[in-house]
């Protein structure tokens, strides 16, 4: 089945969060002070969360991206992600996580049929680390990505938010991370969405991160696959793996955008800065899935065209990514 919205773009990712608890406190998706936590009842249970999986499926969705907060948190994870493997019709099962705890989990979660991981790093610096993600450990996620490709992961994605004057000084590095390794290392634009004064100075836009690296890498593109997100790919000549970058504030990719989101509390989003969403909980207690479904269509019917950060009118939202799943 084919999943259209209004505008003519085919949705087939549906990003499902299963917590908004996380091990870190990363300076761009909490504020300083925390988030409220809500309590475990108030989250969806799995059965619930594979619900919404299953209707996702059933009307067009080919791929589901695991995320919190960090999903890897929440106890009884992998069996859950084995039987979201085990849905008729999905193509592909994603998951994204912050990597303290890929260490130990990695091989189950290959087994479990997950296929592809996005690890958030950004900084290869120790000091640089533990300041944005206010006290993690480096050697934790690096041991992470290490266990991710024993595992056998088809792609290691390493996402890596610049923000300049705090990390932009290390995307040459990153970059150079590609060259050994079938690593997609992603630069991502910094996005408000802390609403914070003066977050323009912030951002690093993607033209820039290419320029950048264009001077001392000779980069050629790659083309997009199918079921792929919102980077565009170059290689650097020779590289077993590539650069990415995503830039959903000086260039938005909304024209190209093939997803919908549902946070762990069981709201229904049709993009990351929507400010209408549709509350699956009540839909999910009275258990009719046609119903389930319906709401997914709806949610799709509502996406917009694109969002409006560069116009400012989604700007003083507050939204904390631990609570949507990024």
């Amino acid at each position: 089945m084919s999943l259209l919205d209004p505008h003519g773009r085919r949705i087939n990712y549906l990003r499902l969060s299963v917590t908004d608890r996380c091990n870190l406190r990363c300076r761009y998706c909490m504020p300083a002070e925390g988030t409220v936590k809500v309590g475990h009842d108030d989250i969806l249970s799995y059965e619930e969360l594979l619900r919404i999986a299953r209707a996702a499926v059933a009307i067009g969705v080919e791929k589901i991206r695991v995320t919190g907060g960090e999903p890897l948190v929440r106890r009884g994870i992998i069996d859950f992600l084995r039987q979201l493997a085990a849905i008729p019709g999905l193509r592909r099962l994603v998951l994204t996580t912050n990597g303290v705890m890929l260490p130990e989990m990695a091989a189950s979660l290959r087994n479990a049929g997950v296929e592809s991981l996005n690890i958030s790093l950004d900084s290869l610096r120790p000091q640089t680390f533990a300041a944005i993600t206010r006290g993690g450990d480096l050697r934790q996620v690096l041991a992470g990505i290490e266990a991710a490709e024993s595992a056998g992961f088809r792609f290691i994605k390493i996402n890596v938010v610049v923000m300049r004057g705090v990390n932009d000084d290390e995307i040459e590095e990153f970059a150079a991370l590609t060259l050994e390794r079938p690593w997609r290392v992603r630069f991502i634009e910094y996005m408000p969405t802390l609403a914070e004064a003066g977050w323009e100075a912030t951002v690093v836009p993607g033209a820039e991160i290419l320029a950048r690296l264009s001077r001392r890498f000779a980069m050629t593109d790659e083309a997009s696959e199918n079921l792929a997100g919102p980077a565009r790919y170059q290689r650097i000549a020779g590289a077993a793996g590539l650069i990415g970058v995503i830039t959903p504030v000086s260039c938005h990719f909304c024209g190209d955008c093939n997803r919908i989101r549902v946070t762990s509390l069981g709201i229904a989003k049709s993009c990351l800065f929507d400010r209408g969403t549709i509350d699956l909980r009540p839909i999910l207690a009275g258990g009719d899935d046609t119903t389930l479904r319906e709401a997914l269509f709806r949610t799709v019917a509502e996406k917009p065209d694109r969002h409006r950060l560069a116009e400012g009118s989604d700007r003083q939202r507050q939204i904390a990514m631990a609570g949507i799943g990024g």
